[in-house]
């Protein structure tokens, strides 16, 4: 479906087959030196005529277009880097790219860290084959240009400056109209879910991040949020404000779950309340499974570095429990 959301701002919806998200938003700014596309869907044939069919509509043409990728897991990145021709800038962050690079870690890592999380040995090889990132994503090998935070991309009569704000992923950025106040918020800030904070290392404290992240936009003047998946909205002021306390209640819950004793990762996050159609944890699928410990491990990990929780190996198998005082 292709939708006019602000003047010379169109959006398509590019279908996510079997994912909850259902589908992804890409924004598409024409302009008659090069057009700018904002974010595109996965790496396949269903996306790809989706986008495709949505842009001939609109009647421009994929030679004469850049794209625009605010962060990098699949659903935003894999066809933009499959669809940019030769002579395209596709704009990108360093932090994610440095993840792509392995400079982050690689997929091996991942997985040996969920282990050590709980993550139980039979189910993770089944939750790595079903992960969008590791099944659709595609590789990071053209020319990159790398923005951080206040470069500015000028397209369609737009002055777009680029806003860093990492938690979802390390470098995800957002691109901000001022004079229009006007937020591309890529999956920074959703309408109508909470964006996934998930951790997969002791290094990073992306919920910490995060929520800086959302204190920095609140001080913004926004008036229109054109978000990575599902609704547009208005509110972001709103929204900003019913996301920290999303995270505020998921910490107290947590430490509501240790109060029952010392905890894996795994086992914290299949006592966690999740907003899915299922019986109980043991029906969850394997990769929300594996949403859900990343989100756990997060907020454990927020609220270790708070001094509320401690965190200790025991054997090879990460454990939490209240900390004492």
């Amino acid at each position: 479906m292709v939708e006019q959301v602000y003047e010379n701002i169109h959006r398509i919806e590019v279908p996510l087959p079997k994912n909850p998200l259902k589908a992804v938003n890409s924004y598409v700014i024409r302009d008659p030196e090069r057009n700018l596309v904002i974010d595109t869907g996965l790496n396949r044939k269903e996306c790809r005529d989706v986008l495709l069919e949505g842009l001939r509509e609109l009647g421009v043409d994929p030679g004469r277009t850049d794209f625009f990728i605010t962060h990098l897991h699949a659903d935003h990145s894999a066809l933009a880097l499959s669809l940019a021709g030769e002579g395209a800038v596709v704009y990108f962050n360093g932090p994610d790219y440095d993840r792509v690079a392995g400079k982050r870690g690689s997929w091996d890592d991942i997985v040996q860290y969920a282990g050590r999380n709980g993550f139980p040995e039979d189910e993770l090889e089944a939750a790595l084959k079903n992960h969008p990132g590791y099944k659709y994503g595609s590789k990071f090998d053209l020319p990159l240009t790398l923005l951080s935070d206040g470069d500015v991309i000028e397209a369609g009569g737009f002055r777009l400056q680029c806003v860093e704000t990492p938690g979802h992923t390390w470098g995800h950025l957002c691109l901000y109209e001022a004079r229009k106040r006007i937020l591309f918020s890529g999956d920074h800030i959703l309408g109508d879910i909470t964006p996934n904070i998930q951790l997969w290392s002791d290094r990073d404290n992306p919920l910490e991040w995060y929520l800086e992240s959302l204190e920095r936009v609140d001080g913004m003047e926004v008036d229109l949020v054109l978000p990575g998946h599902r609704r547009i909205f208005q509110d972001c002021h709103g929204r900003i404000r019913e996301l920290k306390e999303h995270h505020r209640a998921r910490a107290e819950e947590i430490l509501g779950i240790l109060g029952g004793g010392t905890r894996s990762a795994f086992m914290v996050a299949a006592e966690m309340t999740w907003d899915i159609d299922c019986d109980n944890w043991d029906d969850f699928p394997v990769s929300q499974k594996w949403f859900a410990t990343g989100e756990a491990i997060a907020h454990l990990k927020y609220l270790t570095e708070k001094g509320k929780v401690r965190k200790e190996d025991r054997n090879g198998i990460i454990l939490y429990s209240l900390a004492e005082g």
